[in-house]
């Protein structure tokens, strides 16, 4: 009897913050796919030695170390682009939390440069695998939508760090792209005030059948994280959507797509149609950010 160890694949996480803390927690969980991860060790920007044991490592020794063979980007967005270039350079796989890129071309260049090295780059889209997504794709299918909107509230973000709106908030537009399909951009509006904190993103975008959507980011002080919803059909109206229950294990889930995707067990067709699907939205919130830019 074959009682060989299934082979594990070295990890490295970048960044610490919540998203890194959260996949440090899923590798070392009693879990299917993390049993085929090892996690080596993390790198910060800041002096943190070690956490419950894993041990923090310099970004070359990470860069070079070829017991490292896959990289998990949880960074602040603005530097994931650069990290994805380092580590495919490396020759290592990489997961990412969104959005991969702040601009279309960056994800391009990178989604080629994987290709050439023969290795897996996955963006993370964890707002796909919530309660809340499989309650409203149940809801949608096989309904002809009138119009919709979507408007999501929260604290500010430091735009430096994460992005124009339409990218820090490409996740509300996943969704839509996701329930809807490709979108086409009719209008938007970025309305700031800087001193208080304050923005607010309106966008029109359109369905191929020409139903308005409206998508809304608002943040500033004081503001609750919240989603509020409202699609009209012709059968009939849903507003906003109701207590699913508690969005469980979805880094974790994310991480069993990872996983299946090194061991080949994905099929080109659903590959294609992700990769289509991410592109097509960065594509849209590039396009949103030079019409906010073009009306100031």
């Amino acid at each position: 009897m074959n009682t060989e160890p299934k082979r594990k694949f070295g990890v490295v996480v970048v960044g610490v913050g919540r998203a890194g803390s959260l996949r440090m927690r899923d590798l070392r969980s009693p879990h299917e796919s993390s049993a085929l991860l090892n996690l080596i060790g993390f790198v910060s920007r800041r002096e943190l030695g070690n956490i419950d044991g894993v041990r923090q490592i310099s970004l070359e020794d990470a860069l070079s170390s070829p017991e490292v063979e896959v990289a998990y980007i949880c960074s602040e967005s603005a530097s994931h682009e650069h990290h994805i270039r380092q580590f495919l350079d490396a020759g290592k796989h990489v997961l990412v939390e969104y959005p991969m890129t702040l601009s279309l071309a960056g994800a391009q260049e990178l989604w080629a440069l994987a290709e050439q090295k023969g290795k897996i780059l996955h963006e993370e889209h964890v707002e796909l695998l919530m309660e809340e997504f499989a309650f409203l794709k149940k809801e949608v299918v096989g309904k002809e939508l009138l119009k919709g909107s979507l408007l999501f509230t929260a604290a500010p973000l430091e735009e430096e760090r994460f992005g124009f709106p339409a990218f820090s908030g490409i996740s509300r537009l996943t969704w839509l792209v996701s329930l809807f399909g490709e979108l086409s951009l009719v209008s938007a509006t970025l309305e700031e005030r800087k001193e208080e904190k304050y923005m607010k993103m309106t966008v029109s975008l359109e369905t191929k059948n020409k139903c308005p959507l409206s998508w809304i980011e608002e943040k500033g002080p004081g503001l609750k994280r919240n989603r509020y919803l409202s699609f009209h059909f012709k059968s009939g109206s849903l507003e906003n959507v109701p207590n699913v229950g508690i969005n469980k294990n979805i880094f974790l889930k994310d991480q069993n797509i990872f996983v299946q995707k090194l061991l080949g067990q994905v099929s080109e067709k659903e590959l294609a149609a992700e990769k289509k699907r991410i592109l097509h939205c960065l594509a849209l919130a590039e396009e949103i950010q030079k019409f906010c830019h073009s009306k100031k």
